[in-house]
């Protein structure tokens, strides 16, 4: 899948790192809501104790860390991320909870891996693989650094109109606002399991299998939504962070509003999301 015309990979991954960097500690501190993905993942990717596991676009390390637990005694985890301040804080928390013996942390931009050929079991890949600008070029990479036999296990976000999560943002956003002189890569650009399938195929690995994970999300308030959809947007959330305080505001109410066929007895909010979460053989 090729990306927009005059989109520019190297400042989109700029902004994605400056975006995820200064929402550094608040990402971390939201992981409960995509708990359940976060379970599905790691179960697929049947990590067992010595293996050593790659996680891409790893963040904070919080999927990280969890496999770390089920890789011990004996294995080893690598977090990467572009975001070094992501990295930063997940090294800080790991650190503190003193769980760093089985974990470790580099910066690395998954299309361009400094890692020896065949030198990891799994390869794992949270939410990311959209975000990518040359994800053809990523799972080549994957590919390159999976010992024969290795396993990837990712996860993408499904059909646009199965992630209300994403999506009611998004049309709030895409009313109020003129469109982007470029248009960014769309999250939603392997939510189509065939899609995903040829783009794995192609890239060389077998064994394919995808299944659908659908989970929910509770906000206390649509303010809480929002603020959680701008910790999920990373370079889109920076550019958003520029707009008049005006502007923002007529965003936020405008999502309240398209978030009311969600409220549930308590006056929260509770938001649908379906994932597609990967498996396949290098």
């Amino acid at each position: 899948m090729s990306a927009p015309a005059g989109f520019d990979a190297r400042r989109f991954k700029a902004q994605e790192r400056a975006g995820f960097n200064r929402i550094a500690a608040r990402y971390a501190e939201g992981a409960h809501l995509r708990a359940d993905l976060a379970t599905a993942l790691l179960d697929a990717a049947d990590l067992a104790p010595g293996q050593t596991v790659l996680d891409l676009a790893s963040g904070p390390g919080l999927l990280a860390r969890d496999a770390a637990a089920r890789i011990a005694p004996g294995g080893w985890v690598l977090a990467s991320d572009i975001a070094d301040g992501m990295l930063a804080e997940g090294a800080r928390r790991t650190t503190a909870e003193g769980k760093s013996d089985a974990l470790g942390f580099a910066a690395a931009d998954a299309e361009h891996l400094c890692l020896p050929d065949a030198s990891f079991d799994r390869v794992l890949a949270g939410l990311a693989l959209f975000m990518f600008p040359h994800p053809q070029q990523a799972l080549a990479e994957m590919r390159r650094v999976l010992r024969p036999g290795g396993r990837i296990a990712l996860s993408v976000w499904g059909p646009r109109e199965a992630v209300p999560l994403i999506a009611r943002a998004q049309d709030c956003i895409a009313r109020q606002l003129p469109p982007p002189k470029v248009a960014r890569p769309s999250v939603f650009r392997f939510g189509d399991a065939a899609a995903l399938t040829i783009a794995l195929t192609e890239a060389g690995f077998a064994d394919v299998h995808i299944a659908p994970c659908p989970f929910r999300c509770h906000f206390a308030d649509a303010e809480s939504y929002w603020q959680a959809f701008l910790d999920l947007a990373g370079g889109a959330a920076e550019a958003l962070s520029r707009l008049p305080e005006a502007t923002q505001a007529t965003l936020r109410a405008a999502v309240e509003a398209d978030l009311a066929s969600h409220r549930t007895e308590d006056g929260g909010f509770t938001v649908e999301a379906l994932a597609l979460v990967a498996t396949a053989r290098s």
